[in-house]
């Protein structure tokens, strides 16, 4: 296990590395000059240089990522363009919000995910099969960002039931959960379902029912637990997306979340923050994916000796 894990941990480095400059290589190519933004439409040409010079934007690209890869790696990240605070200030608060949000969302999929794979497993060639079926393609067809606006129009404008935007109880989580969870219900639903399919053709699980074993038992003991490998594996995958996919719900719901202020740091070309927050990004999906890795080596410990 030791090996195994040492082994994803390198493999992580350079893929972190490899976000962290493609990140800064594009961040110099979108349209647009930072200091220009940031001196303002009435600054005179020295103004504008004199604000370069002060960010370190007038230093070759080269030189500006090295010196910036060399402060990441001991937690500086330096100081937000647009509010001049440190970046971590920035960013941390907001991951949070959107960690909170990725884990109900997560928890709602796993749950509704698993509970419809089941049972249109179980009852194939029904209704039941069928309307799960109808359910997880209009899911993962549907755009995040209109099914977010239906919410927002029937049960914030119509009814009335919920609020539109914020963040300030525990019910402004509901319709951004729901939205951002509703592809990944139907990718696990369709996981569930299909290896749930190929467990009850096994062998073992035909001999506890010429046992005698009531149904219940065979499925729920017998082929449930041995079918759940899969489903680990594409849920833990599924937060990574989550955290990564929250950038259009939480601009639709207003949500201060990480992923909104990436897209307002983009628009400002506040380059230090948004270095930051993919980073970050990154850095929560490889660990996310270590992590999943690590569960299936325990669940199957095939894999973790190879």
């Amino acid at each position: 296990m030791l090996a195994f894990l040492t082994s994803r941990l390198l493999q992580a480095i350079p893929v972190l590395f490899g976000v962290s400059l493609a990140v800064f290589l594009m961040l110099h190519l979108i349209p647009g000059d930072p200091a220009a933004l940031i001196a303002g439409n009435d600054a005179t040409a020295a103004d504008v240089e004199n604000v370069r010079q002060s960010l370190g934007l007038d230093r070759p690209l080269p030189a500006q990522y090295v010196s910036f890869v060399g402060k990441a790696l001991t937690g500086d990240f330096g100081k937000s363009f647009r509010t001049g605070r440190p970046v971590l200030e920035e960013v941390l608060p907001r991951y949070a919000h959107t960690l909170a949000l990725g884990a109900i969302a997560l928890a709602i999929a796993v749950l509704i995910g698993m509970a419809s794979g089941i049972v249109s497993a179980v009852r194939r060639h029904t209704i039941f099969d069928n309307g799960a079926l109808l359910l997880s393609l209009a899911g993962v067809s549907m755009p995040t960002f209109f099914l977010g606006l239906l919410l927002m129009l029937v049960f914030s404008v119509w009814l009335g039931w919920l609020p539109l935007s914020g963040m300030d109880s525990w019910t402004h989580f509901i319709l951004p959960a729901i939205t951002l969870s509703t592809a990944s219900v139907a990718i696990i639903s369709r996981v569930m379902h299909a290896s749930l399919i190929e467990v009850l053709n096994e062998d073992y699980v035909r001999t506890a029912r010429a046992k005698g074993q009531r149904e219940a038992i065979v499925i729920w003991r017998h082929a449930v637990r041995n079918a759940l490998i899969p489903v680990v594996t594409v849920a833990g995958l599924q937060l990574g997306y989550l955290l990564g996919g929250a950038v259009v719900t939480e601009t639709v719901f207003a949500w201060p979340g990480l992923g909104r202020l990436l897209v307002q740091s983009i628009l400002a070309r506040d380059f230090p923050v948004v270095q930051a927050a993919v980073l970050l990004l990154a850095t929560s999906f490889v660990a996310i994916n270590l992590a999943t890795d690590l569960i299936y080596g325990l669940l199957d410990p095939r894999i973790s000796d190879q």
